[in-house]
């Protein structure tokens, strides 16, 4: 504070202090808190000096209100002094960085890599000397820089590099309530703020001293500026009668007032730039007097400026003229390259009326922003670009196109209908004639669980207006593609597919890369993956490059039906975590479908339950009713595995109730999936079976539904044991017809686990033997386990009870390991039938119920639904199930029906 002494900051300044010191044995970050004005950025200038003092070197940047949409401009101030040490870095990491900050040209880095880089970066800064970095006003740091350095405070303990951050409350940072170290600065205490005032203005009048003081309100900041306005005419004017903050901006904009119109027009450059750069033609003397206001600082080496305090930045542009801005803006832009983000976006805050050129660089810039893993940034210059386009298809291709990609990846879900009656229509086409308009349309519609056939006809219609496309339509072009691609298998019927493969050919193009993996290996996996799994593991192998969160997802959907997610896995979970910043949502929820998915089949369920409570959390709220419907399928299956009847029976039937009048037919194929092995677990195996089939008819493995390659097993395990021994020997003849065993280890496994089970005598051992010897077969327990338990009544029967019994011990593991209850019952039962002494599972004594699992129990023996109870006994519907299905195995029982009698003998 006044004469370089923070008074009443003893405490603040120890914390901030004993940090410091710390950094240079260890590493870490820490968060200044607090409202305008209270000594913030004082606290953090004090603890800059104190880490020179100690030889620690400092780097500082500061987040720019004005310069908050400019992609990565925070990590551009921070990489701005280290040009010697980025030389001489890895050229993979050089290369990272120098592409997100615009340095150079080449692929995206994703979030990792680009944090590696920054590490390595920051940590050759440190060989010579500790390190730490200070960013001030953290709260307007542009979201890709923001979430950058959010996720390398987490990883600097033991680098000898500190963060030390200030984020002002209320404005609704990221890094606000983000779980890292904190100091919380309040107000000053009654004897400090009047010690403050008194050493700023010894000679202030009694009276006026109380006015500022109870003004002030312990505020630091006001208690040096507000002085002057005091007094009777202060109090009855309506500065008077605003809050502090509005005060101090005020008390700052008669300050600024005063000066020479030279130096305001120089302070109004600084404050839009954000750099702290003077311009080469910019003499000092310029800016002195607003030095001496003590409204900047200008540094005696480096000469670049600094606000003594954001609110002055505000009040220098709040007190200018728009014209007096567009000036500015325009200078600002011919400091930057031509091709930059930086440059593109001052000339658009430049522009006063539509300009095509203008409008051009900034979609140009949105396509480099996205691809540097900033869709949010890239929606704001696509509808900046689509402000300033002066025709009117030009000014709905853009808009509509960031309104798709809110859609696709933000999770900002908007009826494109909605925009186009409060814009007076689209252009000469209106909606539906336009690529734009239509891709928009279509991927509100299929987010949202629309009808699958009006979308098909939109796309199909889009796609006929565009005739052969240009180079300004390859991007809208491939995403009209995908989301009509994915309308198609969402559909599952052949004629929707037929169509999507005749559109691309009538386009007479190649599909790009990506485009081209997902029509063969999402679309029509049985009949297609074959030849491009070579060319889609070496995409996941290189998934780890991937900025763009869409393309990250995009190569999870592509790697679904052939069982590659777990080469994925890493990247999509960076997506998750952009997506809980805030960031990519929509890219978020698909990556909880995808996990979810795999989950499924590999036994992850507990997991899965878990992405489904998180992922449904944020289908609500963004109105993602198709992606809902996968992670309620998720949960159906869990419940369906483990013996919940009722939680079956309420989400399958919900979910038919809104996919059938939609057509949704993979919906309807993924409730019919759950109840299929819903009757599997209680020994109904005709009702398994023709649920099965309403999937994949026996003798065929249709190309048009890629969810038959997950009801294989189901569907030829209902057969048999249902005595439809043909219709399942005809299914595992096209199995080997189509060549699915070949896409993956559980392909291979589930085709010679479902021959064993039809073999005859002679050879079942060896189809059994080799599906179990499937390389990787133990990474799919539930499927495993279930061949285990067939291969094991079928040596049995053979009165090969000793082999019998080493496949059902495993097995039973596998289910109780699972919470399979059904299966597990069923697997006991096989033990004591080959001779084996098994007790029931523990109950009673030695293992009683608690005295929460016995009031859930009894409630649902009375018949009440899982919601129900949840409801009474203030539960989630989850964590009932998970009771559910912990207490059935000490009941020793496989379903709720059986609860009743249980607890009666218990």
């Amino acid at each position: 504070m006044s004469s370089g002494r923070l008074v009443g900051r003893a405490r603040e300044l120890g914390v901030l202090q004993g940090f410091v010191d710390a950094v240079a044995a260890d590493g870490g970050s820490l968060l200044v808190v607090g409202e305008a004005g209270m000594g913030k950025t004082s606290l953090l200038d004090a603890a800059a000096a104190h880490a020179a003092e100690l030889g620690i070197r400092v780097l500082r940047a500061s987040g720019v209100e004005f310069e908050a949409e400019v992609s990565f401009a925070g990590l551009h101030q921070l990489v701005a002094p280290l040009a010697a040490e980025l030389a001489v870095l890895p050229p993979d990491s050089r290369r990272a960085i120098g592409v997100a900050v615009g340095l150079a040209e080449g692929p995206a880095p994703d979030q990792l890599a680009l944090t590696n880089a920054l590490l390595a970066l920051l940590s050759g800064a440190a060989d010579q000397a500790p390190l730490l970095v200070v960013v001030d006003d953290l709260q307007w740091l542009d979201r890709a820089s923001a979430t950058l350095f959010g996720i390398l405070a987490r990883r600097l303990g033991g680098t000898g590099i500190g963060l030390l951050g200030v984020v002002r409350t209320g404005e609704g940072s990221v890094f606000e309530d983000a779980g890292l170290a904190e100091i919380a600065i309040g107000p000053l205490d009654d004897d400090a703020a009047t010690a403050v005032l008194a050493e700023a203005f010894p000679e202030l009048p009694p009276r006026a001293a109380r006015q500022v003081l109870t003004e002030a309100q312990g505020n630091p900041l006001a208690l040096i500026e507000l002085p002057a306005h005091v007094g009777p005419a202060a109090a009855e004017s309506p500065l008077g009668r605003t809050s502090v903050g509005r005060r101090l901006q005020l008390a700052f904009a008669r300050r600024i007032d005063g000066l020479p119109a030279g130096t305001r027009a120089q302070l109004l450059l600084a404050a839009l730039d954000g750099t702290g750069e003077l311009f080469p033609s910019i003499s000092v003397g310029e800016l002195e007097p607003a030095e001496r206001a003590r409204l900047i600082r200008i540094h005696p080496v480096t000469r670049g400026v600094q606000f003594r305090h954001p609110l002055t930045r505000s009040a220098v542009v709040e007190l200018s003229t728009e014209e007096e801005r567009r000036e500015a803006h325009r200078r600002l832009a011919g400091r930057h390259p031509a091709g930059s983000e930086r440059r593109a976006w001052h000339l658009a805050e430049a522009a006063s009326a539509p300009d095509e050129q203008i409008a051009q660089l900034l979609e140009e810039a949105a396509l480099r922003t996205k691809g540097r893993g900033d869709p949010v940034g890239a929606i704001g210059l696509l509808l900046r670009a689509a402000e300033l386009s002066p025709g009117p298809d030009d000014h709905y291709r853009r808009a509509m196109f960031a309104t798709y990609l809110g859609a696709d990846v933000t999770g900002d879900l908007t009826d494109p209908q909605a925009l186009v009656a409060e814009h007076g229509g689209g252009g000469q086409g209106g909606l539906g004639h336009t690529v734009a308009a239509a891709v928009a349309a279509a991927a509100y519609m299929v987010n949202s669980g629309g009808d699958v056939d009006t979308v098909h006809r939109v796309l199909l219609g889009a796609l006929r207006n565009t005739g052969r496309p240009t180079a300004a339509w390859d991007a809208l072009l491939s995403e009209i593609v995908y989301v009509l691609q994915a309308n198609s298998s969402f559909g599952s019927r052949a004629e929707l597919v037929d169509d999507y493969w005749a559109a691309l050919d009538r386009l007479g193009l190649d599909p790009p890369e990506g485009l081209a993996l997902l029509g063969n290996t999402f679309l029509e996996p049985a009949r297609r993956a074959g030849p491009s799994l070579p060319l889609l593991d070496e995409a996941i192998a290189g998934i780890g490059e991937q900025a763009d969160h869409a393309h990250a997802v995009r190569l999870g959907i592509a790697a679904l039906y052939v069982d590659r997610i777990a080469g994925c896995r890493s990247a999509l979970w960076r997506v998750i975590g952009h997506g809980r910043s805030g960031g990519a949502v929509a890219s978020a929820i698909k990556v909880f479908v995808l996990l979810g998915f795999d989950g499924v089949l590999s036994g992850d369920w507990d997991g899965v339950l878990e992405l489904a409570e998180e992922g449904l959390a944020l289908t609500t709220r963004h109105h993602y009713r198709l992606l809902g419907g996968f992670l309620q399928y998720d949960r159906a299956m869990v419940a369906a595995a483990r013996g919940d009847r009722e939680t079956v029976r309420q989400l399958a039937d919900g979910l038919v109730a809104w996919a059938a009048p939609n057509r949704i037919g993979f919906v309807l194929q993924l409730a019919a999936h759950a109840k299929a092995v819903d009757a599997l677990s209680n020994g109904e195996f005709e009702t398994a079976y023709r649920h099965a089939v309403e999937i994949c008819s026996p003798g065929t493995v249709p190309a048009h539904k890629p969810a038959a390659l997950w009801v294989l097993l189901d569907l030829v395990e209902a057969a048999v044991r249902a005595g439809r021994t043909a219709e399942a020997r005809a299914h595992i003849d096209d199995i080997r017809r189509s060549g699915v065993a070949d896409l993956s280890p559980r392909l291979a496994l589930i085709a010679g686990g479902a021959t064993g089970m039809t073999a005859p005598a002679a050879s079942f051992r060896e189809a059994f033997d080799t599906a179990l010897a499937t390389p990787g077969a133990s990474r799919w327990p539930f499927a495993q386990a279930r061949i285990r338990l067939a291969y094991a009544e079928r040596l049995r029967r053979a009165k090969s009870t000793t082999e019998a019994r080493h496949q059902l011990t495993n097995a039973l593991d596998a289910f109780e390991r699972l919470g399979a209850a059904p299966w597990a019952a069923r697997a006991r039962a096989e033990l004591r039938a080959s001779g084996t002494p098994i007790a029931h599972p523990p109950s009673g004594p030695a293992a009683p119920l608690t005295p929460q699992e016995r009031e859930i129990a009894a409630l649902a023996a009375s018949g009440l639904t899982n919601k129900q109870i949840g409801e009474r006994l203030n539960l989630s519907p989850r964590t009932v199930s998970s009771h559910l299905y912990h207490l059935f195995p000490k009941l020793g029982i496989s379903s709720r029906a059986a609860l009743r009698d249980a607890l009666g003998e218990a």
